[in-house]
């Protein structure tokens, strides 16, 4: 054979932003240190890599030496630096200012710590919509990598994927590389003899193409068996020794590449990420049905002629498919319009960066990994747009009270807010707080998941079971089934309302509002159940707390006795760790995650450590409670798991009809000494 590969290997390191320590430190030992460590001793085998920056910071930071590694290989030409939006946004899903912002951020760090400015850019979970070509260009990106499947659906041919084509919005152009989902569902997981092999392979059945890689580097060390595998076992110096030692393949970097080639021609790619996310994004009927079509024509032997004409739903798809997700988004567009409203010398770099930890995708999104299933992902989000939110307001200071469709669903919410905290009302049906924020502790006490199907589910329904290996190599965390915990029929019930707080019930039929009025700018609501019972409900914050009035009153004149009831679903950071404490009139009860009840009680106390504070609850008349955590069931890439997104509060108090009756609420925020 006189043929020769070149081959463009690349990789993604991330962690979501808000990732706990212990869970980035473990992967630097199993995976980032070994994999740049064994790329250190190969110095002729060039490779690019791309570290979001929020994990590079930390790395900077923490693990000098492994970085280390990398400022070597860089300097030694050996090692490409790939950019992207700093705190790995889905570029598609903000706006054309903030990718320019997160993309110069991103090139400002790596040229400040190893002196190369990227001209290559990593797209978040290769979502690729044409509207972010311009901002790629005037960053200064001049290629992209996307799968190869993305050019597939534009009607490409298979020769045309061995090497990058152009693309233009506007007349602004990008180059686009197509990767190999060959070559990625083979790395690292066939044996390394027979992945070289395959390299080797590619430009003799096509000659002039390339073997392009670039996937989640967390493949080599994070995803489970593969520490064993790739480096207890060797398969990463097997692949990197037989690749060198090969006359077919020529590694090289990405940039080099394109400069040594021309494109193959004009492309113009449709909205689309890989096949995996098009499923995800889909709603759970669909995605079953979606599945059971790719199986049915995998069956008949017909999926790969077609697979690029069966397209699923979009990344923005989780925006309807998950309503807390568009909820987080949009205060963010909120926020970037009134960041960007600015004078340019009034936009400080901290305003900026929490602007950008507020667009990181991971806790928008679910597919194989936890995402929005994640409330400490979620809370590295409202974490960084309550502090964003209080610094526009020191500089741009707004009403108290005032409307906005925070959603864009065609229904104004209730803004009402003070220096300590911020309640979005929405006014009907409910008169719920849908975000509940202390500014304290920069921190969204609302900022909670509703349980909700999944298509998923069949597999624990239907009695799925944990998969063995393949005889040759190891499985894919795609394709491997295991358990966490264990799940029963009970935590598959779904939510039938949402998770937001100050809901009522008298007996079993729910409070519903139909009028909202202000009262010297005090937010109050009126409605009751027909025919039955009259209920008003007043928010007042003041800078003792936050305090909720109802006045109940029945069209019945005889006495009988009923049933008030008022839940809450609070967000406590410590979940059902050990840091957080139950305290019911000065009594311990435990911690948040189990159920426990109690009567005849004035003041409930929630300890959080996490937080750094307590949630202090008074109630008039005392009240006869019952908490338990509100668990979710999802999937990641180690198992099923159940994870705790709230504390569920529920109080009950006894009335009586024939007289009017007045309860109140009082919340205090305190932060620790």
């Amino acid at each position: 054979m006189t043929h020769s590969t070149p081959l463009l290997l690349g990789v993604h390191a991330h962690q979501p932003v808000g990732n706990f320590p212990h869970v980035m430190d473990d992967a630097v030992l199993r995976c980032y240190h070994p994999f740049l460590e064994a790329m250190h001793r190969f110095p002729e085998f060039p490779c690019a890599i791309h570290i979001s920056g929020w994990l590079l910071d930390y790395m900077l930071r923490v693990h000098p030496k492994t970085m280390q590694l990398l400022q070597d290989m860089v300097h030694r030409n050996q090692a490409e630096l790939v950019g992207a939006g700093d705190t790995e946004p889905v570029l598609a899903a903000i706006p054309h200012a903030d990718r320019i912002t997160q993309l110069e951020a991103m090139a400002e760090r790596l040229d400040k710590h190893f002196g190369q400015r990227p001209v290559g850019a990593w797209l978040t979970e290769r979502v690729w919509d044409p509207s972010v070509v311009p901002a790629l260009q005037e960053s200064g990106i001049r290629y992209v990598m996307v799968d190869d499947y993305h050019f597939l659906c534009a009607g490409a041919a298979a020769d045309q994927l061995g090497t990058f084509h152009r693309t233009e919005e506007n007349g602004q152009a990008v180059d686009v590389f197509p990767i190999s989902e060959a070559l990625r569902y083979r790395l690292p997981f066939s044996e390394a003899a027979a992945a070289v092999t395959f390299i080797e392979e590619i430009s003799r059945h096509n000659p002039g193409s390339a073997g392009i890689y670039f996937d989640d580097i967390e493949k080599f060390g994070v995803w489970p068996e593969t520490y064993s595998w790739v480096y207890e076992k060797g398969w990463l110096e097997q692949f990197l020794r037989g690749v060198l030692d090969s006359p077919h393949i020529q590694p090289m970097r990405f940039k080099d590449y394109l400069q040594a080639h021309r494109p193959q021609g004009i492309i113009y790619l449709p909205t689309v990420s890989y096949s995996e996310m098009n499923e995800w994004t889909l709603a759970p009927d669909a995605a079953r049905r979606y599945a059971a079509f790719l199986e049915q024509e995998k069956s008949a032997g017909r999926l790969d002629e077609r697979k690029s004409l069966i397209r699923g739903g979009i990344w923005k798809n989780f925006l309807t498919r998950y309503p807390e997700s568009n909820w987080m988004q949009k205060r963010m567009l909120q926020l970037s319009q009134r960041f960007h409203a600015l004078p340019k010398r009034q936009q400080s770099k901290q305003m900026r960066a929490d602007l950008h930890e507020a667009q990181a995708n991971d806790a928008y999104w679910h597919g194989l990994f936890g995402g929005i299933y994640l409330p400490h992902l979620r809370r590295a989000v409202y974490h960084a747009i309550v502090r964003l939110e209080a610094c526009l307001d020191q500089i741009q200071p707004r009403p108290g009270l005032q409307s906005t469709d925070v959603d864009m669903d065609g229904h104004e919410e209730l803004y009402y807010h003070n220096d300590q905290q911020q309640l979005i009302i929405r006014p009907t049906p409910s008169a719920a707080v849908v975000e509940w924020d202390a500014y304290v502790f920069h921190h969204n006490l609302g900022d909670t998941l509703a349980r909700r199907d999944e298509a998923y589910y069949d597999k624990i329904r239907h009695g799925a079971v944990e998969h063995a290996a393949p005889s040759e190599g190891i499985a894919s965390a795609h394709d491997r089934i295991s358990f966490k915990t264990a799940i029963t029929a009970e935590d598959l019930v779904m939510d039938t309302a949402p998770c937001h707080s100050f809901q009522e019930w008298l007996d079993d039929a729910a409070v519903s509002y139909s009028e909202g009025h202000t009262v010297q700018n005090i937010p109050h609501f009126t409605g009751g159940i027909a025919d039955r019972w009259a209920v008003s409900k007043g928010y007042h914050l003041s800078e003792k707390g936050l305090l909720v009035q109802y006045r109940i009153e029945s069209a019945q004149s005889n006495p009988d006795s009923h049933r008030f009831h008022c839940r809450l679903y609070l967000a406590m950071p410590s979940c059902d760790g050990p840091a957080g404490q139950f305290f019911a009139d000065g009594v311990s009860q435990g911690g948040f995650g189990r159920p426990i009840q109690g009567e005849k009680t004035r003041q409930i106390v929630l300890d959080d450590a996490v937080m750094g504070g307590k949630i202090q609850l008074s109630c008039n008349p005392p009240v006869r409670w019952e908490a338990a955590p509100h668990l979710t069931v999802s999937q990641s890439e180690a198992g099923f798991e159940k994870i705790m997104q709230a504390l569920q509060l529920d109080f009950y108090w006894d009335i009586t009809t024939g007289m009017i009756q007045n309860i109140e609420i009082l919340t205090e925020l305190i932060t620790h000494d």
